[in-house]
């Protein structure tokens, strides 16, 4: 099944910062996870997909058409939620949808008021004087009420409270119901993608360190840990990251089970994808 969105080795050159040969798809049906410390790339390479700033090199398709000389096709399809407020605080949800249905031709009204009455979000009230989970589940609801079959979500969960994130989350389970639709979601919160993401690509330092299916990598990697002077005497060849302590060491291995055999003696945990983070941002490779 052709993936509605992929990057095949997309580069971008900064001064200081560089994205280098990016490459991930999103199939139909799925939600896929965008990880990395902050300054990893998470944020440039959505801007990329959306054109918002030009690729150096490499393709970025979307729905099959390349996102830059087919951009009007493809962005009447997407639905973006971004870790800002889009609109003027001044504007009502009312202003909102009479500028967005000038915008969308699959634009649906009664769809958007519905959002704002599950969201309980008044019509009336200035967007200045909403709450930040008021504003995101508007952005939402924005987003949404076009029918996109592509939603992109730029650390849209930060800063909301529990339960206003599970209501996210939930609302991208239901949007995947329908499995034309597919969903990319940045996200430092790594609790909220192990919930719902079906795979995850992991940016370190504008590379890709993996891209792979969520529960593939929760069966595969694992963390080692024994005493900084048993270290030592153990394989480096074997660990992909390394964080010494003083007292007690941390290893990422690739394979868990084989780890197991080769170092029985060893504590060998399940990785979650915050330590998988954690061991790329502070540890070093072996």
């Amino acid at each position: 099944m052709e993936p509605l969105l992929e990057l095949k080795d997309v580069c971008k050159e900064y001064p200081s910062f560089s994205l280098q040969n990016i490459s991930f798809s999103v199939p139909p049906g799925s939600i896929m996870g965008l990880i990395g410390e902050n300054g990893a790339g998470k944020t440039t390479t959505i801007l990329l997909i959306l054109n918002e700033i030009r690729r150096d090199g490499g393709t970025i398709r979307i729905f099959g058409k390349d996102n830059i000389r087919e951009e009007v096709a493809v962005k009447e399809q997407i639905g973006v939620v971004l870790d800002e407020n889009c609109f003027s605080g001044e504007f009502r949800a009312k202003d909102v949808n009479a500028i967005l249905k000038r915008v969308f031709k699959t634009w649906d009204r009664d769809l958007f008021y519905r959002y704002l009455s599950d969201f309980s979000l008044s019509e009336n009230k200035k967007i200045k004087d909403y709450s930040k989970g008021m504003r995101m589940k508007l952005n939402l609801a924005a987003a949404l009420a076009h029918r996109p079959r592509l939603l992109i979500l730029d650390e849209a969960t930060s800063g909301l409270d529990p339960v206003m994130r599970s209501d996210v989350l939930d609302l991208l389970l239901d949007f995947i119901q329908d499995e034309s639709r597919a969903v990319l979601f940045s996200s430092h919160i790594t609790s909220d993608l192990e919930r719902v993401a079906d795979s995850v690509t992991f940016l370190h330092g504008g590379k890709v360190v993996f891209s792979r299916e969520k529960d593939e990598l929760e069966d595969q990697m694992g963390i080692l840990k024994c005493g900084a002077s048993q270290f030592g005497k153990l394989n480096p060849a074997d660990f992909l990251r390394v964080r010494r302590g003083e007292a007690e060491c941390e290893a990422l291995v690739a394979d868990r089970a084989v780890a197991k055999k080769k170092y029985a003696d060893f504590v060998i945990d399940p990785a979650p994808l915050d330590e998988i983070m954690l061991l790329y941002a502070k540890g070093e490779k072996s």
